[in-house]
């Protein structure tokens, strides 16, 4: 089994290692300097440093946070043997694909069936934050949250439902500005009930329609 299949089934901290800024920027000005650019441009002097620190700051930082801590907040839950699910739509996201380290963005639809205990909305929003914060395919990006969702938990049933623009797909290749891609995720019963996950598609499909026209 390759590394990239072990790493998508690891669920927390993804990166033991701390990120070295100063060798970040030196390989962004060495990558500039390989494209033939004129690096002692005015608007390039400074871009190795603006880089890294958006890389660090806003695209990879998730690498550095851990679901059990995200999570660890809960509250009892009431409903530990019904079928009620929580639901969250419309949470916005950005990621960047490993392939090209170009980012892709869109919404995501996160829900779960609570065991014993429930979890405040703005976990959810960071648990999802986190692993968007790393370089990722969408596929296992809905993978991740649904499976943290399910056990850290101890839901009985989750899901994570991506829609996204691919920058892949629009500014490269065929370039197919209006594509939208899709990925879910389910876990527990919302893998095996297909009239919950109907359920869970009523609740979000009105949304999920107003996010593709956006």
């Amino acid at each position: 089994m390759g590394n990239a299949r072990v790493l998508r089934h690891l669920p927390a901290r993804l990166n033991a290692r701390r990120p070295d800024a100063r060798a970040m920027e030196k390989a962004v000005s060495d990558f500039l300097a390989a494209t033939g650019v004129d690096v002692d441009d005015p608007n390039l002097r400074d871009t190795p440093r603006r880089v890294t620190q958006a890389w660090l700051n806003d695209f990879v930082d998730g690498y550095q946070k851990d679901a059990a801590t995200i999570l660890e907040g809960t509250f009892p839950s009431s409903r530990k043997a019904s079928r009620e699910l929580v639901v969250v739509t419309g949470l916005e996201f950005t990621s960047i694909c490993p392939h090209h380290l170009l980012p892709y963005s869109g919404v995501a639809h996160l829900a779960y069936l609570p065991g014993k205990k429930v979890v405040g909305f703005g976990r959810l929003s960071a648990l999802l934050e986190m692993f968007a914060h790393r370089m990722v395919l969408q596929e296992d990006l809905a993978n991740n949250v649904a499976r943290e969702l399910s056990s850290h938990l101890g839901s009985r049933g989750a899901a994570c439902i991506l829609e996204a623009k691919q920058a892949c797909l629009r500014v490269r290749g065929a370039r197919q500005h209006d594509a939208w891609t899709h990925a879910e995720a389910y876990e527990g019963m919302l893998k095996k009930d297909g009239a919950l996950r109907r359920e869970l598609w009523v609740r979000i499909g009105r949304h999920a329609l107003g996010a593709l026209k956006k």
